[in-house]
């Protein structure tokens, strides 16, 4: 039994001409490759997301309920980005030391 199947695929321009340019420079051998090396990192960030929502949204979204005096209110966050911001303008930056 075969292990690969055969897509026929349709990309917009830009896309296509992705793909053509990693061939043509030698990036990868094929067009396939670099569809499936782009399904590859596709397939990381989808279990880098699932293990984040697991492994930290799904824990502190259950502290929150089980004690919701825990959580800060949104003004709250504004105020205090809005504090981070005014220092970030106050503090010089390396391109203009």
């Amino acid at each position: 039994m075969r292990s690969t199947q055969q897509f026929s695929i349709t990309l917009p321009n830009e896309m296509a001409e992705v793909v053509r340019t990693k061939v043509a420079t030698g990036e990868y051998a094929t067009e396939s490759e670099v569809i499936r090396d782009g399904l590859r990192a596709l397939i990381a960030r989808d279990r880098a997301v699932e293990s984040w929502l697991r492994e930290q949204v799904a824990p502190a979204y259950d502290a929150l309920k089980a004690n919701p005096s825990s959580g800060i209110t949104a003004d709250r966050v504004r105020i205090r980005l809005a504090a981070e911001h005014e220092k970030g303008k106050r503090t010089p930056k390396r391109e203009d030391i």
